[in-house]
């Protein structure tokens, strides 16, 4: 019966996705702290100072990584524009 049941939750697992509900402990790695769903694997980057999760979840930790550098260099530009130089 209990193995009936387990393999029923994975069915809806796929069936409706993932809610991710069940979240790890954050954990560090290329100094960029996750989490990682205990139901399907999900990961999603995980804000220490908040004590939140935030941002998309993915099962690739490189693309997540990717897109909040790629934030974080556009928000960098956007409040420090570059000096314009005047010609001489």
């Amino acid at each position: 019966m209990g193995l009936m049941a387990t393999g029923l939750a994975g069915v809806a697992v796929v069936m409706r996705g993932c809610w991710h509900r069940k979240m790890s402990w954050p954990v560090r790695a290329q100094g960029y702290a996750y989490q990682v769903c205990l139901t399907c694997g999900a990961k999603r980057l995980f804000d220490e100072e908040a004590f939140r999760g935030f941002g998309p979840y993915s099962y690739d930790l490189q693309h997540l990584i990717a897109v909040e550098r790629a934030k974080r260099m556009k928000h960098r530009h956007e409040t420090h524009p570059s000096p314009e130089r005047t010609a001489s």
